[in-house]
């Protein structure tokens, strides 16, 4: 068996369907919600695990939108989030699709690449020799 499309029957007056290929190619007919991938997550989950362990934050929330996903971190988990980390595909050829935004709505960082957008947030502390 092939891994191709099912076939549909259709009546001679309707017009022919496009096929998921086409719809995702044109940019049109966005099938699902934009997610964070395997990578992604093991980045997000691997600063979280870090920031909890130090007690700076407690929860997390995915939200997974039709433009954009989107990864909330919360210092406690009734308050509003202190930072949101927002994948818009929308934006991969422009600005970059990853960018870290605070409480106040200011973009802190964005670019290309996630690990070098999570170093806004993520800075380690370091001995300076005297």
């Amino acid at each position: 068996m092939s891994d191709s499309e099912p076939i549909f029957l259709r009546r001679k007056d309707e017009p022919p369907r496009k096929s998921l290929q086409q719809k995702t190619k044109s940019g049109r007919g966005s099938y699902g919600p934009i997610s964070f991938d395997r990578s992604e997550l093991n980045q997000l989950l691997g600063m979280y695990g870090r920031k909890v362990a130090e007690g700076e934050w407690r929860d997390y929330a995915i939200d997974m939108h039709r433009e954009k996903a989107v990864f909330s971190v919360f210092r406690r988990a009734s308050e509003y989030p202190l930072y949101r980390i927002e994948k818009d595909p929308r934006l991969a050829r422009r600005q970059g699709a990853y960018s870290v935004i605070a409480p106040t709505g200011l973009i802190l960082k964005r670019g290309h690449d996630l690990k070098k957008v999570l170093r806004a947030i993520d800075r380690t502390l370091r001995v300076v020799p005297a």
